[in-house]
């Protein structure tokens, strides 16, 4: 077929199958070994969705619908590619990547999270990065230790 009926995209488009990358965090990619089960598996959900994409005729609809999961596609490729597996810790004397602790906060609450690796974390679900704030002053601390996130303190009841 000529290029000259060839349908051109239009500037809106263009701007629809440009997707900028996700960002990816500048600290090391440490992961659980359940960690990386889930980044393989949504590694291989976006190769699919990308795939997917590859019957639709109309080129303008298939790079539109093919913006996403290409760039979920790098994204994940890129934290499967970087990914460093950190085994379960060995020891439940101190607090460490993979570990569930259990704390009390000055209001009375007590709660319970897992220590894993930035994509894994979901608070809901009782698991917190280890780069956050409070994952950061719970490592190395013991049961029984204080420490204060800003203006609470958290005591350590728990390590498993």
């Amino acid at each position: 077929m000529s290029v000259a009926f060839i349908k051109e995209e239009s500037a809106e488009t263009a701007s629809e199958t440009l997707l900028p990358d996700r960002p990816v965090s500048p600290h090391p990619n440490l992961v659980t070994e359940t960690g990386l089960k889930i980044l393989e598996l949504q590694l291989r959900k976006a190769r699919e969705a990308y795939e997917a994409t590859s019957t639709i005729e109309d080129v303008n609809e298939r790079r539109r619908q093919a913006a996403n999961p290409l760039r979920d596609l790098r994204y994940f490729a890129e934290r499967v590619r970087t990914a460093q597996l950190v085994p379960d810790p060995t020891s439940s004397d101190a607090v460490a990547f993979g570990s569930t602790v259990t704390f009390s906060r000055d209001d009375g609450r007590v709660q319970k999270y897992r220590i894993v690796g930035e994509d894994e974390a979901d608070p809901k679900a009782g698991s917190i990065s280890y780069v956050s704030p409070v994952a950061r002053v719970l490592m190395g601390k013991v049961i029984g230790d204080v420490v204060s996130v800003g203006a609470q303190e958290l005591e350590i009841l728990a390590i498993s």
